[in-house]
């Protein structure tokens, strides 16, 4: 590759970023056909890339090519033609990987946003091959990089062109594991400190269709990728799940706390309720937790990989302390509506635990629970779960309740003094029936969620 810059030097801006893309893709190709390992672009391909397609000129003295918005549109089409039309996904991965790695140089601002223009126009016109090494980039990338690429997304697709989120709705369907990733990103982006970083209601409402679709869609990245205990501290989640439940734990405080003038019960004029929104998001989480006992005992990681992380939950319980501090200052004592969303996402959060708990998804002792609660006021539910009894179980790798939809109901959490009764197969309960033990003033907006029934605790110390 080295020898072809000086024929692309005398070519237009569009016509020598085309022939190396032409020239890429076949070192690529030669490089994984004679079985180089690990097969890696060299930095002499980089530079390429980053004078000729990123437009970062070799030498500070000269000025950098740039491409109009015509030309620019074209490459973008061209990288498209390019991915679709290469069937080998080895070639397409390290194509992609050697235009957008990040090198932590100057060429990165311009990486990231031919990236974001490049993933948009995937989007819209259904490149497949496009979006699956985009769901790796997302994998592999510094999550403050994941996050501007979700952010120029929504902004794409639920801002600035009216009418255009059922293109992105379509990725569904088109690349289950881009959605996980693009998801995850947008949860990591939205954590509803402020106003700014509440997710826009177009993209909750597509987010909620989705998983309650497939709620085993946001499982797709972790069934699919090799992982030890040791996921890179910079990286995103491995599941967008500790970020679905800070939405909906936070949400009836968050969008209480950012309401203008015009706004009733959290909700603008004119826009349906996000209440019910979080509450259907909300319990499709609980389900998706349930499936995990029999996931995470088939991959041997049952009791070994906790796929909500205490370091979240702590941040999400001091978030919660803070808007609930803050709800008592601007709030009436006596407004039962105030109380009324406190107690909601106070039992979110208990049932969140619980359930995570009872699923192999969180992994620690009651104590430390406790730690990381202890700031927040009185929930009974809450306080149930923190109380709850210790079980044991002497094989880790299995579930102490096998995961079934009809499996059968026991108490929750009964006093260490007084076993659990026989489970009772007949007849259970449907857990969109069940009553929620709760504060009785649940606000209107925001419907109780049920409480999972009959699951056991299945603690295991922490060491």
């Amino acid at each position: 590759m080295g020898d072809i810059r000086q024929s692309l030097l005398p070519r237009d801006v569009l016509s020598a970023a085309k022939e190396l893309l032409y020239h890429l893709d076949i070192y690529i190709c030669n490089m994984v056909q004679s079985g180089r390992q690990p097969p890696q672009v060299d930095s002499k391909t980089q530079e390429l890339v980053e004078e000729f397609i990123l437009h970062a000129p070799k030498d500070r003295n000269n000025p950098a090519r740039r491409m109009s918005a015509l030309q620019e549109l074209q490459l973008l089409e061209i990288m498209c033609s390019c991915f679709q039309e290469q069937s080998r996904d080895t070639v397409r991965q390290l194509m992609f990987s050697a235009l957008f790695s990040l090198q932590g140089n100057q060429a990165d601002e311009s990486r990231m946003a031919l990236l974001g223009k490049l993933v948009s126009m995937a989007i819209a016109v259904g490149r497949v091959p496009i979006l699956e090494c985009a769901a790796t980039w997302l994998q592999r990338t510094h999550r403050v990089y994941c996050v501007r690429l979700a952010q120029v997304l929504v902004d794409d697709y639920c801002s600035m062109v009216p009418g255009s989120g059922p293109t992105l709705q379509n990725i569904h369907n088109a690349s289950p594991r881009f959605c996980c990733q693009f998801i995850t990103a947008v949860t990591t982006l939205y954590d509803l400190t402020t106003e700014e970083l509440t997710p826009p209601l177009e993209l909750l409402q597509m987010i909620v269709s989705w998983i309650q679709d497939d709620p085993g869609l946001v499982l797709i990245n972790f069934l699919n990728t090799a992982l030890s205990g040791n996921q890179p501290i910079s990286s995103l989640d491995v599941t967008p799940l500790g970020g679905l439940v800070r939405w909906c734990v936070k949400a009836p405080l968050a969008y209480r706390r950012d309401k203008k003038a015009g706004l009733t019960n959290g909700t603008a004029e004119g826009e349906p309720e996000v209440g019910p929104l979080f509450s259907a998001l909300h319990l499709s989480v609980l389900q998706v937790l349930m499936l995990l006992p029999n996931i995470l005992n088939e991959k041997g990681l049952y009791g070994r990989l906790a796929l909500l992380q205490m370091e979240s939950l702590a941040a999400l319980t001091s978030d919660l302390s803070r808007l609930l501090d803050q709800a008592d200052k601007h709030t009436h004592a006596s407004s039962t509506d105030a109380r009324g969303l406190s107690q909601l996402a106070l039992d979110r959060l208990a049932q969140a635990l619980q359930v995570a708990m009872a699923n192999g998804a969180l992994l620690c002792s009651r104590e430390d629970l406790r730690a990381i609660c202890s700031r927040l006021p009185h929930n009974n539910l809450l306080q149930l779960v923190l109380s709850g009894p210790v079980l044991y179980y002497n094989n880790i790798h299995t579930p102490p309740l096998a995961f079934s939809p009809h499996a059968a109901h026991s108490p929750i959490a009964s006093h260490p003094a007084h076993p659990a009764h026989p489970a009772h197969p007949a007849h259970p309960a449907h857990p969109a029936h069940t009553p929620l033990a709760t504060h009785p003033s649940s606000h209107p907006q925001y419907p109780a969620q049920p409480f999972m029934t009959g699951m056991p605790f299945p603690f295991r110390p922490s060491h």
